[in-house]
């Protein structure tokens, strides 16, 4: 059986060489993670840490949900770790972290909205009898019963806020959407939602059955394209500024 996940498919439509080093040929990255990607981590695990303690029956304090934030960072900081925008320095990334996390808190305290779950694991099945299967981790599972809505919660510390549209054809949390349906009954609701903190919003989207079935189709499409592909080219994009492998890449060196 063969599994895959939203990122492996990502990194095939963004740059099949990227795929082909990470992937197939498992080449050592020139660098463990950008700041980027570490403020993400850091965010990621002070939220999951802040729900823990308020399913616990424990409410954090503004100043204990930093503290453990800057635990995180320093813990988990590697001098190495890539800046592109050179601009900017590591501290000016703590402070926007610093800036989600308050923003967050004042905004959905006291965190009483049905969360089940954090860093849910999920399995989505393609089709009957495939070897192929989708995994998956969501941020927060919540479920409203009020309602009876099962909802998605993923969260973004990037810059950029896509438009509606984009959210409304995305495929992330389309899929994870899948699997909690396969858990719970294909009957069930399910919200998409985004919470850009750059931005302190909020983005809720919502898929019918019949898309969700044709995302299945999409992807076991898409696998098959992948594991039929014998060349894997470079494509050069703005994302090759923060790719970890310009070193072993024809297109850079």
């Amino acid at each position: 059986m063969a599994i895959y996940s939203h990122s492996k498919l990502s990194t095939f439509e963004q740059c099949k060489q990227k795929y082909k080093f990470r992937y197939i040929d498992k080449i050592k990255p020139d660098f463990k993670a950008t700041i980027e990607a570490h403020l993400g981590s850091c965010t990621h695990d002070t939220l999951e840490w802040l729900y823990h303690k308020v399913l616990e029956g424990n409410l954090p304090t503004l100043d204990q949900i930093i503290e453990f934030y800057t635990n995180k960072w320093q813990e988990n900081y590697k001098e190495n770790c890539k800046i592109v925008k050179q601009e900017f320095t590591p501290e000016d990334y703590f402070n926007k972290g610093v800036k989600f996390l308050i923003n967050y808190y004042l905004k959905h305290r006291p965190f009483k909205d049905g969360t089940l779950e954090m860093e849910k694991r999920v399995f989505v099945e393609l089709e009957k009898n495939t070897p192929h299967k989708i995994i998956g981790y969501i941020d927060r599972l919540v479920h409203d019963k009020e309602k009876d809505i099962y909802e998605i919660h993923d969260y973004k510390t990037g810059n950029f806020l896509p438009s509606q549209e984009k959210f409304d054809q995305d495929r992330q949390l389309a899929l994870y959407g899948i699997a909690i349906k396969q858990l719970y009954g294909q009957d069930k609701e399910i919200l998409l939602v985004w919470h850009y903190l750059n931005h302190n919003k909020k983005i809720i989207s919502r898929r019918t059955n019949q898309q969700l079935d044709k995302l299945k189709q999409d992807i076991l499409k898409l696998i098959d394209k992948i594991e039929t592909t014998n060349e894997f080219p470079h494509k050069k994009s703005p994302l090759c500024r923060w790719c970890e492998y310009k070193s072993s890449c024809p297109g850079w060196n």
